[in-house]
């Protein structure tokens, strides 16, 4: 744990939080700022500051534990789906430095979900761009 961590001092008690689960390694609690009705984050609760720094170990644990949550989301709240978000770098829109999972239900019913998408799914990439980031990527991790 770090003494400046937000989450870190949710975990500890020092901050409060409305908890929904917590189990030996993880604990979930609802986002103050909810993105749809019943946002909520699920993080570990040894300390790593993003996806490129959590053990492998914790990151399975969150993994699972937002899984079980997504699906109590789905039967308890009525929602239509559910998404799972984590942002690695303040660029892709991390504020928190200490690895989260959002679990995100999606309604049909738009007073309960103000979740927009910030790119158009279905337009499709550049074919030769595709192809040449995918063999970079593919060779680095050869």
């Amino acid at each position: 744990m770090t003494d400046s961590c937000l989450f870190c001092g949710i975990v500890a008690g020092d901050v409060p939080s409305v908890k929904i689960a917590e189990d030996a390694t993880t604990y979930a609690f609802m986002d103050i700022r909810p993105a749809s009705e019943g946002h909520l984050l699920v993080i570990p609760k040894r300390h790593s500051r993003d996806l490129t720094e959590i053990e492998p170990a914790d990151l399975s644990e969150v993994t699972l534990a937002a899984q079980r949550i997504a699906r109590t989301v789905l039967s308890e709240l009525g929602a239509d789906g559910v998404n799972l978000l984590n942002c690695c770098g303040a660029d892709a829109w991390q504020t928190v430095f200490h690895f989260h999972l959002h679990v995100i239900p999606r309604y049909v019913d738009k007073t309960r979900d103000r979740l927009t998408l910030p790119w158009q799914p279905g337009v499709e990439g550049d074919a030769d761009t595709i192809a040449a980031v995918g063999a970079r990527l593919a060779g680095a991790l050869a």
